[in-house]
């Protein structure tokens, strides 16, 4: 993507993913109420400028629709999956404490954030084998490199124990 318009850097993959708030699987749908002029709806307008991008990156289940210009003070509200919805107050409040709110009342805790990423690390590690269920591979034998899984391939004759004992044989004679 070009780095043309305004601000092109919150559009890097890089920036995207310094995001820090993670929301709980519950959070369904969020909307952002605010107006585009104004000294009370500030704090909103540059969250929906420069944090705006990276909740959505990184949670993609995640509805993120914004009203604009439709209600005399801004604020967030939250959907949750049980019918339960969180509003949260932002008039006259920073962009970086309305993302300090959010992640504390709605974001996941850091000490799950890093048993997630810990339980992702281990399942996708390639050098983990066992059932399908569980791993990437059940065998060795699938990384590319590896010599093929002789039930699956039939192994070169030199690689055969047969062979090898015929060739030493005669080899003695």
């Amino acid at each position: 993507m070009p780095m043309k318009g305004r601000f092109p850097i919150r559009r890097t993959l890089e920036y995207l993913q310094k995001g820090e708030v993670v929301f709980k699987n519950t959070v369904k749908i969020m909307t952002v109420n605010y107006n585009t002029r104004g000294e009370l709806s500030e704090g909103a307008r540059k969250f929906v400028f420069f944090s705006l991008p990276q909740i959505q990156y990184k949670n993609p289940w995640v509805q993120v629709m914004m009203f604009k210009n439709m209600t005399p003070s801004p604020f967030l509200r939250f959907y949750l999956d049980d019918g339960e919805q969180v509003l949260v107050d932002v008039e006259g409040k920073d962009y970086k404490e309305i993302t300090q709110h959010v992640k504390k009342i709605l974001g996941k805790s850091d000490k799950v954030l890093k048993a997630e990423a810990l339980a992702k690390m281990e399942s996708s590690n390639p050098a983990n084998f066992g059932p399908k269920k569980y791993f990437l591979r059940e065998c060795i034998s699938e990384v590319e490199g590896q010599v093929p899984h002789p039930g699956r391939v039939p192994l070169p004759k030199e690689m055969t124990g047969k062979y090898r004992t015929k060739m030493a044989a005669s080899s003695e004679d």
